[in-house]
C-alpha cells in the first residue's frame, strides 16, 4: 500500500481549519466581552449519563481496578457543580464523545460549547444562543424566528404533541414517512415517535434562510430542565435550527434535587424497558444540587455542525482536521 493509499491527510482542507481557528477566536471574544469566564473540567468521569436516548464511552483506568470511567458527552454536570460552588456566569470549549454516532452529522468525538448564565430566562439565553450563533458563523445578518413546539408540530403531523398517545403518533409517523418495521422497535415509546417526527417533519419543513429555535418541548422530554411554571406540560427547553442543521440544546435549568433524582430513576426505568446497561445517577451532582445551584440557564452548541454550515460543507468530516471512520472504510485517524 502506498503513502496515499493509507489515508493520512486531513479531512478538512487547510481554508476551512484557517476559518475554524478563527471561529474559535470570535467564540472566546464573544464571551470575553460578556465577562462569562472559560473553564475547563475533566474529560474522564466516574458516572455516565443515564439519559437512555444518548450513548456514552467506557474506559478502565488500572489505579481505579475494575471500575469503568466513562469519557463526558457533555460537561454539564461537572459546569454546574461549579455554579454551585459559586462560579460566575462561565463558558467551556472542549471534546466530547458519544457512541453510536457516525454519519454526515454526527462524530463520536466532537467539539462542544457549552455555558451557563445565571438568573438567565429562556427568552435571555435564545437571544444569547442567536448572538453567538450570528457572531462566530459569519451570519450578522441572519434573520432568526421562534416557534413553540406545540404550535409546530399541530401545524407539520397534524397532531398535538402534548396530548397524543404513542398509538396516534405512530400512526401519524406511518402516515407522514416511510418507517419500515419501526413501529416493532419502539412500540410505545412516545419520546422516541416525537423525536423521529420532530427530525424527519417538522424540522426539515423549517426556513433553511433562518436560524429557527424550537421552544418549550413537552414535560416528558425535558431532560435537565424545569418544567414552565406558567405551563407544566411543558419544559423550558429549546432547540436552534440553521439549514435543517440542529446547531444548539438549551435549558433553564432544573434545580430541584428531587426532581432530579426522580428523572435519573424514570431513566433507569426507560433503560431496564429498552434493554440497556443500568447506569448509576451521578451523586457528586445531586450533592451540589443539594448544596444549591443559582437559577441559571444553559445551553450545548455543536461548533463542528457550526463548522460546516459556515464553510458552506456537505459533510462533518469536512469540518475536523482528522474525521474517525470505521477501519473498513481505509482512512487512518
Amino acid at each position: 500500500m502506498s503513502t496515499d493509499d493509507a489515508g493520512w491527510r486531513p479531512t478538512a482542507a487547510p481554508a476551512t481549519l484557517e476559518q475554524r481557528a478563527r471561529m474559535l477566536q470570535l467564540a472566546r471574544a464573544y464571551f470575553a466581552s460578556r465577562s462569562v469566564l472559560e473553564v475547563d473540567t475533566p474529560a474522564l468521569t466516574r458516572h455516565g449519563v443515564t439519559d437512555p436516548h444518548i450513548a456514552g464511552l467506557q474506559t478502565h483506568v488500572a489505579a481505579c481496578g475494575d471500575t469503568p470511567l466513562y469519557l463526558h458527552t457533555s460537561p454539564e454536570y461537572a459546569m454546574k457543580r461549579l455554579l454551585a460552588a459559586g462560579a460566575p456566569d462561565i463558558y467551556q470549549i472542549c471534546k466530547v464523545f458519544r457512541d453510536h454516532e457516525v454519519g454526515r452529522l454526527h462524530q463520536p468525538e466532537f467539539t462542544m460549547i457549552e455555558w451557563y448564565r445565571r438568573g438567565a430566562t429562556l427568552d435571555a439565553i435564545i437571544d444569547d444562543t442567536v448572538g453567538l450563533i450570528r457572531a462566530i458563523g459569519g451570519a450578522a445578518e441572519l434573520p432568526s424566528r421562534r416557534y413553540r413546539y406545540r404550535d409546530r408540530f399541530i401545524d407539520a403531523c397534524g397532531i398535538d404533541p402534548l396530548i397524543a398517545g404513542a398509538a396516534e403518533l405512530a400512526n401519524a409517523a406511518e402516515a407522514l414517512i416511510d418507517t419500515g418495521d419501526l413501529r416493532r422497535h419502539i412500540g410505545s415509546d412516545r419520546t422516541a415517535w416525537l423525536d423521529l417526527l420532530l427530525s424527519h417533519i417538522v424540522v426539515p419543513g423549517l426556513p433553511a434562510d433562518e436560524l429557527s429555535v424550537i421552544h418549550h418541548f413537552p414535560a416528558p422530554q425535558a431532560a435537565l430542565a424545569r418544567l414552565d411554571p406558567a405551563d407544566p406540560a411543558t419544559a423550558e427547553r429549546f432547540e436552534a435550527f440553521w439549514t435543517g442543521v440542529e446547531l444548539a440544546n438549551g435549558y433553564r435549568e432544573l434545580t430541584d434535587a428531587d426532581e432530579q433524582r426522580q428523572r435519573f430513576a424514570a431513566d433507569g426505568q426507560r433503560r431496564g424497558a429498552l434493554g440497556l446497561p443500568a447506569i448509576a445517577p451521578d451523586h457528586a451532582l445531586l450533592a451540589a444540587l443539594d448544596n444549591g445551584l443559582p437559577e441559571c440557564s444553559g445551553v450545548a452548541l455543536g461548533f463542528d455542525r457550526l463548522v460546516m454550515i459556515a464553510c458552506g460543507l456537505h459533510h462533518i468530516d469536512q469540518a475536523v482536521s482528522f474525521a474517525f471512520a470505521p477501519e473498513t472504510s481505509g482512512r487512518v485517524i
